[in-house]
């Protein structure tokens, strides 16, 4: 077994890589900008090096100087994580230029299946249905004639993509080329390539991904699906296995096809096949992330295995120890990302955490680096925490996970926990009807409700203020009438009294304009 291994990572999956690594009495090394110094995975590792600036590129992104670190403290493997340089080819190689073992698949695989273009050639080679769509790419002199081939709503999207990056989906041809342009720009900054193709957007479809793990021996076995079909900006947010609404028959075509692809390409190590569902059971592949998943931990949670353990295991040249039929789930799990981010208007927030509490639930597991005192920027994947619950069923496991997010309690920071909230509890979710498109008609629907509550707080506030004018109007017309006599002995039935009493009322129906 490794004696030494690198994270070229940071954060929460720094700390879940060091877990295993403990675990299997593997000695660990963490990596770290300057913004990092005091971080979790920092601590947790039994040697840390600086590599430099809080910028990316001279930090995380750094294939040299990670190298170098490596090299120069005996490293034996080098795990990336996900993000950063999980699936850069460049740095795989490099790894093994020196000597080093890259924990994930060959650098040539992380070449063909991190081009969506050629993964749709070797998708269909291997027999898999993909979407309608350009198998070349797209060049701005004959994308209209393209985009009229092949119909709307269409989806513009960066050959070189990932992670949600680069995708935007239009519905008219008058969109066309301003989101061509706009799309060409963002693959430059984001990856350095303005390579496009089109695909037909799939409306009401459900994202399915099966996730994969091979050896070096030859064999290669599905960990069963998880349902990543709640999303916002083509970016998941809650993620769940098994996909409870899917029939057998599909859920089984849906892993004959992953293992297929990754026999067809030799596939080693852990990976993922995605695939949309439409609403009739009709299955077309989308893409193939060549790493570990953000979404793991559910995998896990319902098969009782540990897949850092097993990529590690299979990168050290070890066969995987059990067969497909051995490879069995228990109950239901469900993960939800919790995000720095206004939840009322979406937009991303920054700060200093300057209160933590995180619940321990049973049967939860919630994998994140935060600490008091840490603080959110936007140099990094600003992903806070990773909230995971199991159930005996999906409903329990959905209950359990609404439990442990109110118990989260995150002072100096705004987080998205108030949408993901929202998110659990609507009616099409709870009976497993969303799909990609869920989160918006959720987000739009809510926005109407607070609206239509408003509008009915003000109604009511107009009422009880006619009410208390009226009101006034009686005292006054009463203290006039008696203006030129004695007042009454009783001094609380005096028409000032009465307009007093009145002018109270009045003054606290104004709080009425804070009702929800």
């Amino acid at each position: 077994m490794f004696a030494k291994i690198l994270i070229a990572n940071r954060g929460e999956i720094a700390c879940r890589i060091i877990k295993t690594c403990n675990k299997l009495g593997i000695r660990t090394v963490a990596i770290y900008s300057e913004a990092d110094q005091k971080a979790k995975h920092v601590k947790l590792a039994d040697e840390a090096y600086l590599l430099g600036d809080s910028d990316p590129s001279q930090s995380y992104l750094n294939i040299e100087k990670i190298v170098k670190i490596a090299e120069a403290n005996n490293v034996d493997a080098v795990h990336p994580g996900y993000g950063f340089l999980s699936e850069n080819p460049d740095f795989a190689q490099r790894c093994t230029e020196v000597g080093i073992c890259f924990i994930g698949p060959r650098a040539d695989t992380i070449v063909k299946m991190g081009d969506k273009l050629t993964a749709r050639k070797l998708a269909k080679k291997a027999g898999l249905p993909v979407l309608p769509g350009s198998d070349f790419e797209v060049h701005n002199s004959h994308a209209l004639d393209e985009a009229w081939k092949l119909g709307f709503p269409l989806m513009v999207k960066a050959a070189a993509g990932g992670g949600g990056i680069g995708i935007h989906t239009i519905n008219s041809i008058d969109e066309l080329l301003p989101i061509v342009d706009r799309t060409r720009l963002i693959s430059q900054n984001s990856f350095g390539s303005t390579r496009l193709f089109f695909e037909r957007y799939l409306e009401g479809a459900s994202h399915i991904e099966v996730q994969i793990i091979g050896d070096k021996h030859g064999n290669l076995i599905h960990l069963h699906e998880r349902d990543c079909s709640l999303q916002r900006r083509n970016q998941k947010i809650v993620e769940e296995t098994p996909a409870t609404k899917l029939p057998n028959k599909i859920r089984n075509k849906l892993h004959k096809f992953a293992v297929k692809l990754g026999k067809h390409i030799n596939y080693t190590n852990a990976g993922t096949v995605e695939f949309l569902v439409s609403d009739q059971g009709q299955i077309y592949f989308l893409e193939m992330n060549t790493r570990l998943q953000v979404e793991h931990g559910v995998t896990e949670m319902v098969t009782g295995l540990d897949l850092v353990e097993m990529q590690i295991r299979v990168a050290y040249g070890e066969a995987i120890a059990l067969t497909q039929d051995q490879i069995s789930i228990t109950g239901h799990a469900i993960e939800a990302r919790v995000y720095p981010e206004d939840s009322s208007t979406l937009i991303p927030n920054v700060g200093i955490i300057s209160g933590l509490h995180i619940p321990k639930c049973r049967l939860s597991r919630i994998d994140t680096a935060l600490c008091k005192g840490y603080e959110v920027t936007l140099h990094y994947e600003p992903l806070l925490a990773k909230v995971m619950a199991w159930g005996k069923n999906r409903d329990e496991a959905i209950r359990r996970l609404q439990k442990v997010l109110l118990g989260i309690r995150l002072d100096g920071i705004k987080s998205n926990i108030p949408l993901l909230k929202t998110l659990l509890a609507d009616a099409s979710f709870n009976c497993s009807t969303h799909h990609t498109g869920s989160v918006s008609r959720i987000i739009d629907k809510q926005k109407q409700n607070t609206n239509h509550q408003s509008s009915r707080s003000m109604d009511k506030l107009e009422q009880l203020n006619r009410e208390t004018a009226a009101a006034i109007g009686v005292a006054l017309a009463l203290a006039l009438n008696q203006s030129n006599s004695n007042l009454p002995s009783n001094p609380e039935k005096s028409p000032w009294r009465t307009i007093a009493r009145s002018e109270q009322l009045l003054s606290r129906n104004s709080g009425l304009m804070d009702w929800h």
